[in-house]
């Protein structure tokens, strides 16, 4: 009873701190928050779990601020770990792409857009059921994220990206302090290739200058992800060529007159390539092979480049019928002003990707493997590859090119695994990393099988091998 009657009380005082201003305990304002409470969003069906949404500033000095979406578990949430999502979804050369238009809205959060953009209704297989999900729209001027210098669209690389996501965390947990030292995870797909790998590193160095760490990660786990220029190209071309998306003539000819260890291509090399997504492909979705193109739009902004390394650059994300539903969503002005979102008059409308930072991307490293060996010798976090294995954008070939150059000893040899007393796919342990792939899925894994991608992220969760057993 009087457990009871004590919680009581600190809500109510914590509310009257909160309506008041807040009071500063320690340097850190008690209950700041909870102005960061989502009370509910437009057409949003009721649920049993909170949300949190606004902004973090990561430069004061060029007023950038980075926006963030957190959506609590269902069920025990103070028990339950922190996941960081990040996506890149900008293809095989760069980001630019928001976590709250893909990850949150058609992959691993609890709520999905109705086709006219009016309501919201439930996702079954959310990953909020087994932990409290963050997104960030990273990084500024993606999505509702900002910068008040307009030189920031134009200089920004990986290096910033990390750097500005590691002050977000450091100054997000000076407001969230109740997850403070809470295992932290964090994953996503595609650029995030580059993005998670690199943010791990930083606050692996961020934590070895502390006593007490209260960033407590743990581990992370990327999906069909940009790994290494080399590997990645060649591995694409093998992919097109082993799924019949291109001739043996091509396939010859590219691999004959395409140098991908050189950062630029030569005007022979981006011809043959050319042909081959324009000629050959077809009107097919490059992120699910096997699936159909969303009707007559399935061209919309899918044109291609005469550059390999930027020739997947002006596509977009996955089902642009589904896109075009989020930027109709938050848009709404009733939408933004429920998520603290747009509060300074962003002059451009809100977007799933960024052209402008994508064009103008400065700085992106040529391989990720180095951190990949660092990170698995030194930190002994846990770290998870998958792939969809119907992506041909960043599709399987090309991780398993790249997983081959770590050299990595095998701890449990290549398995089918299971969810549904069905194949979900196939994995490969080694020490220091888990590969796993989903069968039949596409670019963004947990919108195309997403029973099977809810047991693949307990199954990581957990640190356990993925199913091998056909019952589960």
């Amino acid at each position: 009873m009087w457990t009871r009657v004590w919680r009581c009380l600190w809500l109510v005082v914590t509310l009257m701190l909160y309506r008041a201003g807040g009071v500063v305990l320690g340097g850190v304002e008690v209950g700041e928050y909870l102005k960061d409470r989502v009370v509910g969003l437009p057409g949003q069906p009721k649920v049993s779990f909170e949300q949190y949404a606004g902004y973090v500033t990561v430069n004061t000095n060029d007023g950038r601020a980075l926006f963030y979406w957190l959506m609590e578990a269902t069920h025990t949430a103070s028990s339950k770990p922190l996941v960081l999502w990040l996506n890149g979804v900008y293809l095989i050369a760069g980001p630019g792409c928001s976590s709250v238009a893909y990850g949150a809205s058609e992959e691993i959060g609890p709520f999905r857009i109705n086709k006219t953009a009016t309501s919201l209704y439930i996702n079954p297989y959310s990953w909020n059921k087994l932990a409290n999900l963050i997104f960030l729209e990273s990084p500024a001027g993606v999505g509702f994220s900002y910068t008040n210098t307009s030189s920031n669209l134009k200089d920004t690389g990986d290096e910033r990206t990390a750097e500005d996501s590691l002050i977000f965390l450091v100054k997000w947990f000076a407001r969230f302090p109740q997850y403070k030292y809470r295992e932290m995870y964090i994953t996503g797909e595609s650029y995030a290739g580059h993005y998670i790998p690199q943010l791990a590193k930083k606050i692996y160095e961020y934590n070895k200058r502390l006593s007490k760490p209260f960033i407590n990660l743990k581990g992370f786990m990327v999906g069909n992800a940009v790994t290494d220029d080399y590997y990645d190209n060649l591995g694409t071309v093998n992919y097109w060529w082993s799924h019949a998306m291109i001739s043996d003539q091509t396939y010859h000819s590219i691999l004959r007159n395409c140098n991908f260890r050189l950062e630029d291509t030569s005007p022979t090399c981006d011809s043959f390539i050319s042909y081959a997504m324009n000629q050959e492909f077809g009107n097919i979705d490059q992120y699910s092979i096997y699936t159909a193109p969303c009707g007559k739009s399935s061209g919309d902004g899918k044109k291609s480049s005469t550059r390999f390394k930027k020739s997947l650059l002006t596509l977009r994300g996955y089902d642009p019928c589904t896109e075009s539903y989020a930027e109709k969503y938050y848009n709404r002005a009733d939408v933004q002003k429920a998520l603290h979102a747009n509060i300074t008059g962003i002059s451009y409308s809100w977007t799933a990707c960024s052209d402008i930072l994508i064009r103008n991307w400065q700085d992106s490293d040529f391989s990720i493997l180095p951190i990949y060996k660092e990170l698995i010798e030194a930190s002994g976090l846990r770290i998870w590859m998958y792939s969809g294995d119907a992506d041909s954008v960043v599709p399987v070939t090309a991780t398993r090119f790249s997983l081959k150059r770590l050299n990595l000893t095998v701890k449990s040899h290549w398995y089918p695994w299971y969810y549904s007393k069905q194949v979900g796919g196939w994995t490969e342990e080694y020490q220091g990393l888990t590969f796993a792939t989903i069968r039949g899925a596409g670019h963004e894994v947990p919108l195309f099988r997403p029973k099977a991608a809810l047991q693949l992220f307990k199954s990581f969760l957990s640190g356990q091998n993925l199913p091998a057993n056909p019952t589960v």
